[in-house]
């Protein structure tokens, strides 16, 4: 398993190389030890998917604050998704800058979000499914999130009009947000 930092302070894609035969292949989707390995959490909590539909959905971008914050591995099962994430610790030298990488079923490939960032993803193909290991409990009470389209965030999404929940476009702008993050938490 290869852990490669992001250029986000807290940020990691995550690879696993196939073994392939005429049969398909086999590939490690996890390893605790290399997480260890790389001063990262090991341990999950709680295991979800997300099932998308629609290509040119849109979710996000949230987040759980103090005391429910969350560091999440995030990976595609089945199609593709642009994965986006937004510095959120307030004594990050990266504060409000966001990143964004492509995951997909057919690399394999996975992305490690630390606490204190902002998630979301656009879905680049229908009946996308996407897997997250969450090292904390969903807290509703904690529940956060941020606009989308934020004119000062000017992530580029590569869509103008998303499939997007009533309540995601309904969050709050970055501008309104006074974040409770820090690096350490």
């Amino acid at each position: 398993m290869e852990i490669a930092a992001l250029k986000l302070s807290g940020t990691y894609l995550v690879s696993s190389p196939r073994k392939t035969d005429e049969r398909g292949y086999f590939m490690r989707s996890h390893d605790r030890q290399a997480f260890v390995d790389n001063g990262l959490v090991s341990e999950w909590e709680q295991e979800s998917l997300s099932f998308n539909r629609d290509k040119g959905t849109v979710r996000g971008l949230h987040f759980q604050t103090p005391p429910a914050v969350e560091t999440k591995i995030v990976r595609v099962v089945s199609g593709a998704m642009l994965d986006v994430f937004v510095d959120l610790r307030r004594d990050s030298n990266t504060y409000g800058k966001w990143d964004s990488v492509v995951l997909s079923a057919s690399e394999g490939n996975a992305v490690y979000i630390a606490a204190g960032f902002a998630h979301g993803f656009r879905t680049l193909e229908p009946d996308t499914l996407i897997l997250y290991k969450i090292d904390v409990p969903y807290s509703p009470e904690n529940v956060g999130g941020l606009r989308w389209d934020d004119p000062d965030l000017n992530i580029d999404w590569g869509v103008t009009e998303p499939v997007l929940s009533g309540r995601d476009a309904e969050l709050p702008y970055f501008r309104d947000f006074h974040s409770p993050f820090l690096l350490d938490q």
